[in-house]
């Protein structure tokens, strides 16, 4: 009676063994599959024509060659300031493709910004609007400015104070 529960044990086991690996046989194929058809789809959207890829729209500051490469006439517009982040603010705001180059000829650094020329109301535009905000930013007086003025309004109004004690003093 022993030997044939030993038996049905390990023909249990065995069968056990079958089914589990045609389970693991079955899931490595379904993974195999899914790994094919993924390579055959990247191959398909390499397959894009170079014509396909010339076509792509690029946006906002880009390199003088892509700027080119859309076949649209250019303008330019030079600016002598250095703080060149700030524009580049207004002309994503205003969805103008650009592209900046500096100019080391000159003595002081000037930037000319090249656009198309469809461009050219949205870049006027946008470029009032920085010079706008770039006047305004001059007429502001420094938080550093305001803070030594301060300082020496309130040690002048302490020497007079000092002053008034003195006289307070000297007069009993």
């Amino acid at each position: 009676m022993q030997e044939e529960v030993n038996e049905k044990v390990v023909s249990l086991c065995i069968r056990g063994g079958k089914i589990s690996a045609q389970i693991l046989k079955s899931a490595l194929l379904k993974t195999l599959t899914k790994l094919e058809q993924q390579k055959s789809q990247r191959k398909q959207k390499k397959g894009v024509s170079k014509e396909e890829k010339n076509l792509a729209v690029y946006k906002g500051k880009q390199s003088m060659e892509k700027l080119k490469e859309q076949n649209c006439e250019l303008s330019n517009i030079e600016i002598t300031d250095g703080n060149i982040k700030s524009f580049e603010k207004y002309a994503r705001k205003y969805n103008v493709d650009y592209c900046l180059k500096k100019d080391r000829s000159s003595e002081p650094s000037r930037y000319y910004v090249f656009f198309k020329a469809r461009d050219v109301d949205s870049m006027t535009a946008a470029f009032k609007e920085y010079t706008g905000w770039s006047m305004k930013k001059s007429k502001k007086i420094s938080i550093r400015k305001k803070l030594s003025k301060v300082k020496e309004r309130q040690a002048q109004q302490r020497e007079r104070q000092k002053t008034k004690r003195k006289e307070r003093d000297t007069a009993r």
